[in-house]
């Protein structure tokens, strides 16, 4: 989530630190494209901003669609779900690299389906699904539980998470973990 306040710092240090090119990525994250290794510390400092982790085998970042913050098609809060998980988890390291999508609703704007782990809004809570890949091998995920509340989904995505850190190979995408397991595992692993 950004505020004018924050895109006037991006701004600011943008020029500041020369930075030629800030892109939007397509996990919603702002990228500040050429900037010197050696300012990274400072431009964070000068954002006021706690870093973010950008590289490595990590949970980065979780994509989310407005949800109910500003689509008229939204049964549940994606975007609140997206920052609980963000703020609990964001860069815990992993043994390899995890993409997260949440959705507000079945259309699936945040590519929920094609996610290591993705979740939808439906009228009667979050679907959640595991094991999409939307890269070299394309894998729609296989459906974990139905009808979670935003808490319920943060305490499975815990449980599977600790599983995938104590059982995950190193350079193992979430996504490959969770169809080597089978559903069946992971929903005893995850208490369902």
């Amino acid at each position: 989530m950004v505020t004018p306040e924050i895109l006037e710092k991006l701004a600011q240090v943008a020029r500041k630190y020369q930075i030629p090119v800030m892109k939007l990525t397509f996990a919603g994250r702002i990228a500040l494209v050429g900037l010197k290794a050696e300012d990274v510390e400072a431009v964070w400092a000068d954002l006021g901003l706690p870093p973010a982790p950008a590289a490595g085998p990590c949970l980065r970042s979780v994509q989310s669609c407005p949800g109910t913050a500003a689509c008229r098609l939204a049964l549940q809060d994606s975007l609140g779900l997206e920052m609980r998980l963000e703020e609990k988890f964001g860069g815990v390291e992993l043994p390899g690299k995890m993409k997260v999508g949440i959705s507000g609703c079945p259309i699936c704007c945040a590519e929920s389906w094609v996610r290591d782990f993705g979740a939808f809004g439906k009228k009667t809570g979050f679907t959640v699904v595991v094991g999409g890949n939307a890269a070299q091998s394309p894998r729609i995920g296989e459906v974990l539980a139905e009808g979670l509340t935003a808490e319920e989904i943060e305490q499975v995505f815990e449980k599977l998470l600790d599983l995938y850190r104590r059982e995950g190979q190193k350079g193992e995408r979430f996504g490959n973990f969770a169809h080597r397991l089978g559903i069946e595992r992971l929903k005893m692993e995850a208490g369902l």
